[in-house]
């Protein structure tokens, strides 16, 4: 559960805004979209290792 504690007289845009930031940071979102669909342990393996790939590719090109 996401808590926010609210100052006399806060600015209600400014609190909005720390609840975003909270539930952003709490990857609420994030988790309910990986759970709308089922993933294969084999193919999360495979990104994971594609990724790794690309960044260290990405390292590369910047250390030359």
């Amino acid at each position: 559960m996401i808590i926010i504690p609210i100052k006399e007289g806060e600015n209600m845009d400014r609190v909005l805004k720390k609840f975003k930031r909270k539930f952003e940071k709490a990857g609420v979102l994030k988790e309910v979209r990986e759970r709308q669909k089922y993933t294969k342990p084999s193919i999360k393996k495979r990104d994971e290792k594609l990724k790794a790939i690309h960044v260290q590719k990405m390292r590369n090109q910047e250390e030359s």
